[in-house]
């Protein structure tokens, strides 16, 4: 391995380092914890060196956000696939239950994706393909239940803004947990033509 392989190599894995402890941070204590000062102090770099890799407290976030929606999108099509045998109904389900699970599992995460600002563009040509690839975990088993003369992906972005609801006004204790299961079968009812 050359020296400059090597470099990349440690590079790469600092960074890998800082998200992961600014992602635990978070998660443990919130986004106002996260500062450049604690986070240098946790992975035991030198504030230049978190510059080096980000410039900023949005990077780091947006940098959260890009790892979070990769997941995301693994989870969406591994609950579609697992529900794809018993039908439409099944995987549309499927797909609601395993994105509000992973919002309330991963609060920071989904906070950094969807409250804070990323300095990521969504619904953009420049849009990273991480959030593209989020997306497209839904579209593709939403759009076959938008309906006739429907856009699939007007049908999903309507989809995901009532999760996203769901999700929201749940965790801010708006809207009672016990009634999760209700609210997604009559939003599956309601809204997915199967």
């Amino acid at each position: 391995m050359s020296v400059q392989e090597r470099k990349q190599r440690e590079r790469a894995e600092r960074e890998r380092l800082i998200v992961a402890t600014a992602r635990e941070l978070a998660e443990q204590q919130g986004w106002d914890a996260v500062t450049t000062r604690r986070l240098a102090e946790r992975i035991e770099y030198s504030q230049p060196v978190l510059y080096s890799h980000f410039r900023g407290k949005r990077e780091i976030i947006g940098a959260v956000a890009l790892q979070g929606a990769a997941e995301m999108a693994v989870e969406l099509r591994a609950a579609a696939a697992a529900a794809a045998a018993d039908g439409p109904r099944a995987r549309v389900t499927a797909l609601a239950r395993t994105y509000l699970d992973f919002a309330a599992r991963n609060p920071a995460v989904y906070d950094a994706l969807f409250q804070l600002d990323n300095g990521l563009a969504f619904a953009h040509e420049d849009t990273p393909e991480p959030l593209k690839d989020a997306f497209a975990a839904l579209l593709e088993s939403l759009g076959e239940v938008a309906g006739e003369g429907i856009h699939p992906g007007l049908f999903t972005e309507l989809f995901w803004a009532s999760l996203h609801g769901l999700a929201t006004l749940t965790r801010a204790g708006r809207l009672p947990p016990h009634d999760t299961e209700p609210r997604i079968q009559l939003l599956v009812n309601r809204l997915a033509v199967l």
